[in-house]
């Protein structure tokens, strides 16, 4: 199970439509949520306008079923002078028994932007 002290920045309930042919969960829906995922903690940073400059290395060690609760916990891990870098590690809990498999992990770096689309300092 996993650790009830750690909040998910975002936990998504996965649906059919969401799935490829072999029946399982698009990666790259699972890597649209990494990225809102990501941009909740540069958020609560107080960066309130950030778009993504770079997602690392994504990795899937377990797919992803229709009816999975999949939870997106993220972490700032460094911040720079108008960017952060977000490890977003991602977990399903599996609808029959409640299984917790750990899904993927990625660090996504963001920038902060002006009203304008400028590079602007991250509040300290």
């Amino acid at each position: 199970m996993s650790d009830p002290d750690r909040n998910a920045a975002i936990r998504v309930l996965m649906m059919p439509r969401d799935t490829n042919p072999q029946g399982t969960i698009f990666g790259g829906v699972i890597l649209s949520h990494i990225d809102q995922a990501g941009a909740v903690a540069a958020i609560r940073l107080g960066c309130p306008r950030v778009v993504t400059v770079a997602m690392d290395e994504v990795i899937f060690h377990a797919p992803v079923q229709v009816g999975d609760l999949v939870s997106f916990y993220s972490e700032v891990v460094k911040v720079g002078r108008t960017s952060v870098r977000v490890r977003v590690t991602v977990e399903a809990e599996r609808r029959a028994g409640g299984e917790v498999v750990p899904v993927t992990q990625a660090d996504v770096t963001f920038v902060n932007l002006d009203p304008e689309g400028r590079p602007l300092p991250v509040p300290r």
